[in-house]
């Protein structure tokens, strides 16, 4: 069995393994570590630089054509992450408290987010994709003082995430809603936006924020390519009149990249 083979058939096994766990969600956390296990799993095959040539090949004998296997294994490990953070808001709010290799790694990434561009006590930051456990939110209103919005579309999602900030951040400016931007009363008021990786739309979504938001606005956007895009939604092209890149770190070690985009 040669090794392109072999990184496939992992591929699949992932994919089944999900699809597998997602199913069996029911609004307990009964099979939290089965699910944690398998997200820690699939974050140490993503970074793993040995996988890296066998992702090169498939993508050149693809033509740039990927498998409906990397899309469906994209839309799994994403809701798999969702129903994760279900499960850590959960243990939290019944007075069990745990920390995956996933988290530590998405937690790495959250100080260095903006770069240059520094959160302030000033700031209004948005977090699209903010999910049931945000720790996004929290850090940043901790740590800055800044007020903080975050939407999703899962109700679920900002129901216990909202118990999460009463248990966490008491106090906090931090604001969860299930909302679409458009629909945000303060949308011209955000000086900061970031965009989970997991969000499959979110190009979609940066095109229609340039009508909406002011012209100091900066954008970080969590995005994943090559390897690390069976666990992300990739960078696209965006329009030049509209978003300028800005920057790009790419973190080796970390499951997504991100990119920094300021309106034009």
């Amino acid at each position: 069995m040669n090794q392109l083979t072999t990184f496939e058939q992992s591929l699949t096994l992932f994919r089944d393994r999900f699809t597998d766990l997602v199913k069996r969600y029911d609004g307990t956390f009964h099979h939290s570590s089965e699910l944690e296990r398998a997200i820690d799993d699939y974050s140490a095959f993503i970074l793993d630089e040995g996988n890296k040539a066998s992702w090169e090949t498939m993508e050149q004998q693809a033509g740039g054509e990927l498998p409906q296997l990397h899309d469906d294994l994209r839309k799994m490990s994403s809701l798999c992450v969702a129903v994760m953070e279900k499960y850590r808001a959960l243990k939290l709010l019944a007075g069990e408290t745990d920390k995956t290799d996933y988290f530590k790694n998405i937690e790495s990434c959250i100080e260095q987010e903006f770069g240059s561009f520094q959160v302030t006590a000033a700031s209004i930051v948005l977090l699209i994709g903010s999910g049931s456990f945000p720790m996004t939110p929290l850090f940043i209103a901790k740590r800055t003082g800044a007020q903080v919005i975050g939407i999703d579309i899962d109700e679920e999602a900002i129901e216990l995430g909202r118990r999460v900030v009463h248990r966490l951040g008491d106090g906090l400016n931090i604001r969860l809603e299930k909302a679409f931007v458009e629909q945000l009363d303060r949308i011209k008021d955000v000086t900061h936006i970031i965009f989970s990786s997991t969000v499959s739309n979110k190009y979609a979504l940066l095109e229609q924020l340039h009508a909406l938001t002011n012209e100091r606005v900066v954008v970080a956007m969590r995005y994943g390519d090559q390897l690390k895009s069976l666990f992300n939604y990739p960078m696209q092209a965006v329009n030049e009149e509209k978003w300028r890149l800005v920057d790009t770190k790419l973190r080796p070690k970390q499951v997504f990249d991100i990119a920094l985009y300021k309106r034009k």
